[in-house]
């Protein structure tokens, strides 16, 4: 997928997210917010400017699997075959955290965590120099239609973004199914 960002926005979002800001970055069909997962006071603030419930659980984007070596490293060779198949692209899976390596405010009432390996441009680009996966969910207050836009971001939250990054949403119809990995049972399609 080849949407173009300049490299400074990409260092300013990676700055964002180690400062524990929110971003909004486009995804593969829709704009998303995005922020550490693993900064508890970040986590709080996405939730709350969407008013999501944090038991509903976040989803982690990544650009390269091994960036989730921390977490698959227990799974069957099946299993982790099957990752391998459907990645990068748009597929949501919620994998067991046996290990208890995700913090529960990203996980919710969950026992298992959504990962995604993205093949859009610039979130592979950011978690690479990120170094770690980033929360990836999308661009609206609940029960509002996702953004599309950064016009639709700044309508929603106003100034409550801490960055904008700029880029184009990749050519999917739809956001990324999510897949339960022990059942294969489709959550959301």
């Amino acid at each position: 997928m080849s949407t173009f960002t300049h490299p400074w926005h990409i260092k300013r979002a990676v700055e964002t997210l180690k400062s524990g800001g929110v971003i909004a970055y486009p995804t593969e069909a829709v704009w998303g917010l995005g922020c550490d997962p693993w900064n508890s006071v970040a986590v709080e603030r996405l939730l709350r400017l969407k008013s999501r419930a944090m038991h509903k659980g976040l989803i982690l984007a990544c650009g390269e699997i091994e960036q989730l070596d921390f977490l698959l490293h227990g799974l069957t060779p099946e299993k982790y075959q099957t990752l391998l198949d459907s990645w990068p692209g748009p597929n949501t899976w919620l994998v067991p955290d046996s290990a208890n390596v995700i913090p529960q405010w990203v996980k919710g009432s969950h026992d298992t965590v959504a990962v995604r390996v993205s093949k859009h441009s610039l979130i592979k680009e950011m978690a690479a120099q990120f170094g770690r996966p980033i929360v990836s969910t999308s661009a609206n207050p609940a029960g509002a239609e996702p953004a599309m836009n950064g016009l639709r971001i700044r309508q929603y939250f106003g100034r409550q973004i801490d960055y904008i990054v700029p880029g184009s949403i990749g050519g999917e119809k739809q956001p990324s199914r999510i897949r339960s990995l022990e059942t294969g049972q489709v959550i959301r399609s």
